[in-house]
């Protein structure tokens, strides 16, 4: 059984494409019938339309088998005074929601990604979490990778306004237990008594994603096609219980071993 990432996993960072082997793989699980979900931190596009983006891309996949954190963000953030900050189509996709943005006296700060968050930015964030509002991130990635540029991940600026505000974060995606622990219930509509155990996670954020589903029990399988350049560039300086227990180039290698 497996959880599989999308960015940088199944389709490249840069252009969209699909990864070398991605559609290859989803369609020979398919065929062996093997239980997977496809798991991504998109907060870009509503779910219903990333979903038919991907099967777009000629991934022939369910909407049972399909998860972002936009499927559970109402379940954890009230709709009511919010301060969102992310990229331009992430704030739309809030609206159409009906989240109530208030850049006064909101009661959470809620985090998504993009690549030019300013000072100003910050200052206003940091003052409305030391006023008191709680801090929500959509996911916890550790890097965001566009246009052949590298920035800091979700993850690293929740820890940015965690340190300077002394404000815990929670998250809803990726790698919260409560995101996988969804994930787990979609696959135990195909195997009642599965546990983490069973499931091997496959992404190219080896802190961001595999750290996390490591620490509840999870085979990880980490990909260089996407974040990273080579293992070299991250594996080394990661604790050795968080260090991933398999490494590939891409889906076709793993596809080649399965």
């Amino acid at each position: 059984m497996y959880f599989i990432d999308v960015q940088g996993t199944l389709i490249s960072d840069n252009d969209k494409a699909p990864i070398r082997g991605s559609i290859e793989f989803i369609d020979t699980l398919n065929e062996r019938k093997i239980p997977y979900v496809i798991i991504t931190n998109n907060t870009k596009k509503s779910s219903v339309n990333f979903f038919n983006f991907l099967k777009s891309k000629g991934f022939n996949i369910e909407q049972s088998s399909y998860l972002d954190p936009l499927m559970l963000l109402e379940s954890h953030v009230q709709k009511s005074s919010i301060a969102p900050y992310g990229a331009d189509e992430f704030l739309e996709v809030l609206k159409k929601m009906g989240y109530v943005f208030n850049y006064e006296t909101p009661k959470t700060v809620l985090i998504s990604i993009k690549e030019n968050y300013t000072s100003e930015e910050f200052a206003q964030i940091i003052d409305f979490l030391l006023a008191g509002a709680s801090l929500m991130g959509m996911h916890e990635t550790s890097l965001y990778a566009k246009n052949y540029k590298r920035y800091p991940g979700v993850g690293a600026i929740l820890k940015l306004l965690e340190f300077a505000t002394s404000t815990p974060y929670e998250v809803v995606g990726k790698p919260s237990t409560v995101f996988y622990t969804e994930a787990l219930m979609m696959l135990a509509r195909e195997k009642s008594d599965v546990k983490f155990s069973d499931v091997t996670i496959i992404s190219d954020d080896v802190k961001g994603d595999l750290g996390g589903a490591k620490e509840l029990g999870m085979k990880t399988i980490f990909v260089t096609s996407g974040k990273y350049k080579s293992a070299q560039e991250i594996v080394p300086f990661l604790k050795p219980e968080l260090r991933p227990d398999f490494v590939y180039a891409d889906m076709q290698e793993i596809l080649e071993r399965i």
